[in-house]
């Protein structure tokens, strides 16, 4: 390999919240492999409110999907078991498995608790072949660890990402610039790294359907049409991606969340609403702050009578808006809701990763470059003269703060301890 040219990993962990529930059982004692049986990770098993965060390949079978609620999880899967969140645990094999990933390079960046990016540029005479060398980390963390872990090879960060993804688990996949044009310009577009569902639709009406088809169609007319989102998924359909691996990037955050108990009992909806702005605000604010972007995004609440429930989403992009936060709040809100005084409610969210891609979608009613930008020029303006030195017309004599709510006392806090 020539000394100029960059050589990049991508680890990624097969069904990594429910590989590693399944792990840590089998080593204390259970006979049952959550991994081979119809199964997820994604709450309580009484819950009906609560989303697939991992599923089984058995489950998978059933066409189980990630995200979905568990209600309809159990509808296509009656059998289905799930599995609660250990956070803490998940913690603990993402820092194992780092352990180990820093015994062949220093340059590691972890995008997210089960993704690392490794840099072995300019190292070839340790490691001259990628091949053998992906699986000899592969099978050392099956050896010690006991799961497996995909792993895309490629001279940058987003086709190392992509080539992880193809066929699964347990596999090492190449997608070197020249493997391009017979690997993926044939799949649909909706396959592409940030292309969602926002998007796609946009795309067809222009008769793109394929990567291929994307790669090829002229620069201007696609940026005339989307913007700058439609310059970034050229260059992604193209395999072009210059961002470094930092290695000083970490995920030192398992979530981000606020709560409020609120004085009275409330049960005006718009009130709520702007009760849950509030605390969006502030997850916003310490979301872009730790430089990460959140894909889940869960609403709590306590009743009058002290009745807890909650409800989450998946999102389609991560995201760090401070609106797309509060708006998808809002919406879980309503559809948990059962109409009854509502005395504390939070905002939490989680599944991080770092923004080291810049991950959003095309939205038909906004433009997020400008969304982005705001938030920045609004964290800048509160960091200096304080946090009601700009305040949303909402707020204005309503008797709700701002911004309010502080570090919820449940399983979201700040995890920085552990890494």
């Amino acid at each position: 390999m020539n000394g100029n040219k960059r050589l990049i990993f991508h680890i990624d962990v097969n069904s990594a919240y429910l590989s590693w529930e399944a792990v840590y059982r089998l080593q204390h004692g259970d006979k049952v492999d959550l991994r081979n049986i119809c199964s997820v990770v994604g709450g309580s098993e009484q819950s009906r409110h609560g989303i697939v965060l991992a599923k089984s390949i058995p489950a998978k079978k059933f066409k189980v999907t990630t995200g979905e609620t568990l209600y309809n999880a159990r509808q296509k899967c009656p059998g289905l078991l799930v599995v609660p969140p250990r956070y803490d645990l998940y913690m603990q094999c993402s820092n194992a498995l780092n352990e180990i990933l820093q015994k062949y390079t220093n340059k590691i960046q972890r995008f997210s608790v089960d993704e690392s990016f490794l840099d072995f540029s300019n190292m070839e005479n340790l490691y001259p072949d990628p091949i053998k060398l992906a699986e000899e980390i592969g099978i050392r963390i099956k050896k010690e660890l006991g799961f497996t872990v995909n792993i895309g090879i490629s001279n940058n960060k987003l086709l190392a990402k992509v080539a992880s993804d193809f066929q699964k688990p347990d596999r090492i996949h190449t997608l070197f610039p020249h493997e391009i044009k017979n690997k993926t310009w044939k799949l649909p577009v909706e396959d592409l790294f940030m292309v969602g569902r926002a998007t796609l639709p946009k795309l067809h009406k222009l008769n793109i359907y394929t990567i291929g088809e994307l790669a090829n169609y002229d620069l201007s007319l696609l940026t005339y049409h989307l913007k700058s989102h439609g310059r970034l998924i050229w260059n992604y359909a193209n395999g072009i991606d210059d961002s470094e691996v930092k290695a000083d990037k970490n995920i030192d955050m398992k979530g981000i969340g606020n709560s409020t108990t609120i004085p009275y009992d409330v049960r005006d909806r718009k009130t709520i609403h702007l009760i849950i702005l509030s605390l969006a605000e502030m997850v916003g604010e310490r979301l872009r702050k730790s430089e990460n972007y959140c894909k889940v995004i869960s609403v709590s609440i306590r009743s009058s009578d002290f009745i807890n429930y909650s409800h989450q989403r998946k999102l389609v992009c991560p995201t760090d808006s401070t609106q797309k936060i509060a708006e998808t709040a809002s919406e879980l809100f309503n559809e948990a809701w059962k109409g009854e005084h509502v005395r504390h409610v939070g905002v939490h969210v989680t599944d991080l990763s770092t923004n080291a891609f810049y991950q959003y979608d095309i939205l038909d009613s906004r433009n997020v470059d400008k969304m982005r930008d705001l938030d920045k020029v609004i964290d800048k303006i509160r960091l200096k003269y304080g946090q009601r030195s700009i305040v949303r017309s909402s707020f204005i004599n309503s008797g709700v703060k701002n911004m309010s709510g502080g570090v919820g006392d449940d399983e979201y806090l700040v995890m920085s301890n552990l890494l």
